[in-house]
């Protein structure tokens, strides 16, 4: 990995923080889920073409990063937002549109769609050609473009991946190695195989078109059974270890950094009360803050990226 000139990992008095291209600590503190699409609703669109001309750069431009510095961000932590409840993801940002924040970025690499709220797709098969010339595809189409941009920090690869778990609207597939293999040496030795492959496959293609930007890897889902032999698989090919946790986040983050010795980063997570009947659901502010004051104090944890769907 060629560093110079772009984000990497470092110490300070025994923290772990990210490193600016212009070798400074970073702790990143990013939004998700930034999209123009409530700008579009019928009951709105007058307002996407009269101030913004239907312009998703001009909307960058002149709302999100305003209002991003305004409210204390320094990163767009992931833009892509569910289009409808268990479909895929809306589109990621254009090479313009990165450009058009002039700010750090994340971007995620659409490598497998096993998303633990996602219905529809099926699980690839890690060992075929099909998939190293899919892997191999993907990259071509996102890092041809963004492998020389200084803002982006680095790639994210699947939302909350169902590696050993599956929720009932995706039991039809089930997760992508059943748990009940884990009871014997020969199935975890079977599922640290699979993910070394997935893990070695991915990060060899990104390293074929872009050499310099962090991997930060699945965004495990912290509340679910993860495996693992899926992290250590993933010890020698990611940068951090990344995590979805709506529920105890401080907690969690610290136990991963202590098993792991790796990075951690906070790459989903929000206050809410979701037994609200209300239609818009806030995030409580104290809860933010308590939760940012917390993990600025785990010597593991990279940064925290709040969930704005």
């Amino acid at each position: 990995m060629e560093t110079k000139g772009f984000f990497t990992l470092g110490k300070r008095k025994d923290h772990c923080w990210l490193i600016t291209p212009d070798v400074k600590p970073f702790f990143t503190m990013g939004l998700n889920h930034i999209d123009p699409a409530s700008l579009r609703y019928p009951e709105n669109i007058h307002i996407w073409k009269q101030k913004y001309c239907g312009s998703t750069v001009r909307w960058i431009k002149e709302s999100v990063v305003p209002n991003l510095k305004d409210w204390g961000f320094n990163t767009v932590g992931w833009v892509q937002e569910v289009t409808v409840k268990k479909w895929q993801h809306s589109r990621p940002f254009t090479n313009d549109e990165y450009q058009a924040l002039g700010i750090p970025y994340c971007h995620l690499l659409p490598f497998i769609e096993s998303h633990q709220w996602e219905t529809h797709t099926v699980h690839y098969d890690f060992r075929s050609e099909d998939w190293k010339e899919w892997c191999d595809y993907v990259v071509r189409s996102h890092c041809a473009e963004l492998a020389d941009d200084r803002n982006l920090i680095g790639y994210f690869y699947s939302d909350c991946p169902c590696w050993i778990h599956e929720r009932p609207h995706n039991a039809w597939r089930g997760p992508m190695f059943g748990p009940e293999r884990l009871k014997s040496d020969a199935g975890r030795r079977e599922l640290s195989a699979l993910a070394e492959i997935y893990y070695r496959t991915t990060l060899d293609a990104i390293r074929r078109y872009d050499k310099h930007h962090l991997i930060l890897g699945d965004r495990y889902e912290a509340n679910a059974p993860i495996g693992m032999e899926v992290l250590q698989a993933a010890q020698s090919y990611v940068d951090v270890f990344s995590f979805q946790d709506f529920r105890d986040p401080v907690t969690h983050l610290d136990e991963w950094y202590q098993k792991t010795g790796k990075p951690v980063l906070l790459a989903d997570a929000a206050g809410l009360n979701y037994r609200s009947q209300s239609f818009y659901k806030p995030n409580n502010g104290k809860w933010y803050a308590d939760t940012l004051a917390a993990l600025h104090k785990n010597p593991g944890c990279i940064g925290f990226h709040l969930w704005g769907g």
